[in-house]
């Protein structure tokens, strides 16, 4: 078990164990939620599809017209 002090400004640090097993980093989000028994879990937050976008780019020269992507039209 692990513990941290929250601050006058309600924050705190991760222990280092934690963000080790949580493979976080400096920059890293996280995502808290409350359950109805108080007990908060919380989350490395990852990536959404939105997040990818623009990551993955043609090659380079090669162009495929729309009538050939489809032959069924």
């Amino acid at each position: 078990m692990s513990e941290s002090t929250m601050t006058v400004k309600g924050q705190t640090t991760v222990p280092q164990p934690i963000r080790e097993a949580m493979r976080t980093q400096p920059g890293s989000r996280l995502t808290w939620n409350l359950m109805p028994d108080g007990t908060a879990i919380v989350r490395a937050k990852t990536k959404s599809v939105l997040d990818l976008a623009g990551m993955l780019k043609a090659p380079p020269g090669i162009t495929v017209s729309i009538e050939s992507m489809n032959p069924w039209r």
